[in-house]
């Protein structure tokens, strides 16, 4: 004689009851919160007019899936204003319920709707927020990286040589070309102009001063940023992904001393070389056009360039490197350490490490050339 099946789980459901509290209700689970008992999926949208729910759970049976439904709508309900008490969910309730919050609740919540200023005081404030969290990146680097200053021999030299080579020689190519390109632009359009008043010997100034003050750094900078300190997210962002960094603390060792100094060393190192590396072939593109397109010889363009712009022109431009290399750094770095979730927030993280770097490389810039103006530099 054989057993008799079980029975199906019943069905999840959702019981809505008064509570005590104005504008407040009851959400009463019952039925099967389980893979089976979700086969038909429960109606979780919140009652109009609702401000507090109090969850009540009593003996449900919960698994993963269904945590991660009720995860999904206890978030709906924050988002639509209202405020919930898990109070009464039992400690094993809670737990799965918190870990299906941190791990697999990847699905962005919608959030509501406030109108045009709402929207613009909400980005505001998200913009204050990235600036904070920026803020504190760079204060634990000055608290790492000021004791290192006296004994540099405990930094990863190893790791900051691999770095350089990776942000810094394998980028050569790239920002040669780009820098080339660039200076044979600006001489292009300068000559197109300056030519109808016979001034072609002016091109020099035009393509030095731009070059060495503002373009090279700058240029450097975005290439910099899109290619590096995108790389440094997804590097990062990966490692969090697969507990990298969750194993490097368990070991007792800091994931900032391991993975973000070196980088941060090896890009202060690296950016101002490059800057200066760029500057050279923008020049030397704006010199190729000058000699073969509008008659300036080369070597009368090489010998006006030291009358144009002296030392001084080239260090205003170069002292921007370095602290364009610490913003790139660090945003690649903490973009990275903040993934969370599936594979996708990784190129999420990245593209957010792109655009916040080549905003604030502008931005820095753009207030490098307003500070040397007050200062008549």
């Amino acid at each position: 004689m054989t057993a008799p099946l079980p029975a199906p789980p019943q069905p999840a459901a959702i019981l809505w009851d008064a509570a005590d509290a104005p504008h407040g209700r009851v959400c009463r689970l019952r039925g099967a919160w389980t893979a089976q008992g979700l086969q038909r999926q429960p109606d979780t949208r919140l009652p109009p007019g609702v401000e507090h729910v109090r969850l009540d759970a009593g003996d449900t049976p919960l698994d993963t899936a269904g945590a991660l439904l009720l995860a999904r709508s206890l978030a709906q309900w924050q988002a639509g204003g209202a405020r919930v008490d898990l109070a009464a969910l039992s400690a094993a309730q809670r737990q799965l319920l918190d870990l299906v919050r941190q791990r697999a609740l990847a699905l962005p919540v919608p959030r509501r709707r406030l109108g045009l200023l709402g929207d613009i005081g909400r980005a505001s404030l998200d913009a204050l927020a990235e600036l904070r969290a920026l803020l504190a990146f760079v204060g634990e680097l000055a608290w790492r990286g000021a004791p290192l200053l006296l004994r540099p021999w405990r930094l990863r030299w190893r790791e900051v040589v691999h770095e350089i080579d990776a942000a810094g020689l394998r980028a050569l190519g790239i920002i040669g070309l780009l820098a080339f390109l660039i200076g044979m632009v600006m001489a292009y359009q300068a000559g197109a102009t300056l030519a109808t008043y016979g001034a072609n010997i002016l091109i020099v100034n035009l393509v030095s001063i731009i070059t060495l003050r503002e373009l090279g750094p700058l240029l450097t900078a975005i290439l910099v940023a899109g290619r590096t300190g995108s790389s440094y997210t997804a590097q990062l962002g990966t490692m969090r992904i697969t507990e990298e960094v969750d194993a490097l603390r368990a070991l007792g060792l800091s994931p900032f001393d391991m993975l973000v100094l070196p980088k941060v060393v090896a890009l202060l190192v690296t950016l101002p070389l490059l800057a200066l590396f760029a500057d050279v072939l923008g020049l030397a593109g704006g010199g190729v056009v000058a000699a073969l397109g509008y008659g300036v010889p080369l070597n009368e363009y090489i010998a006006r360039i030291p009358q144009v712009v002296g030392v001084k022109t080239l260090l205003l431009g170069l002292v921007k490197a370095p602290v364009f290399a610490v913003v790139i750094a660090l945003v690649g770095c903490m973009q990275g350490l903040r993934v969370a979730g599936s594979a996708a927030a990784v190129g999420r993280a990245t593209t957010v490490s792109v655009v916040q770097s080549i905003f604030l490389v502008i931005v820095i810039d753009a207030g490098f050339s307003v500070l040397y103006n007050l200062l008549r530099l």
